[in-house]
């Protein structure tokens, strides 16, 4: 089963959990150029928006996570590119999945800017950027 949880109530699974793992899916510029949650893991859906999804997506979280009961938190931009890797994770025997709604930055505000509503940025939680 996939739980949707807002940036917080994750940061907080994350706290209580010391094996839990934390896995940014967005693609290396992002992860990179905009910033990432501190301790995160990069290990990207796809290459780029619109690229076919990354052929090793799976054997690299099965690198971090060899146990599939590990509860494994993904986050993406907005949470929807984490919601699809969590449902192929789900579809490989993953038990304890973690989608991150509003993602990194968050949903767009009335003028389309990100990080302004919600998102693990706006909530302050502990993050870097390259």
């Amino acid at each position: 089963m996939i739980e949707n949880l807002d940036p917080k109530r994750a940061w907080d699974v994350l706290q209580q959990n010391p094996n839990a793992v934390l896995v940014d899916v967005r693609t290396k510029a992002e992860h990179t150029e905009i910033g990432h949650p501190i301790g995160a893991i990069h290990i990207a859906w796809q290459a780029q928006f619109g690229s076919p999804v990354n052929p090793d997506f799976m054997t690299e979280v099965g690198k971090v996570a060899p146990d599939k009961n590990t509860p494994i938190l993904l986050l993406c931009r907005s949470g929807q590119r984490s919601l699809s890797a969590a449902k192929a994770l789900e579809q490989i025997g993953y038990s304890t999945l973690i989608n991150i709604i509003n993602g990194f930055e968050g949903d767009p505000d009335s003028n389309q800017q990100r990080g302004n509503i919600n998102g693990w940025q706006f909530c302050g939680l502990p993050w870097q950027q390259n």
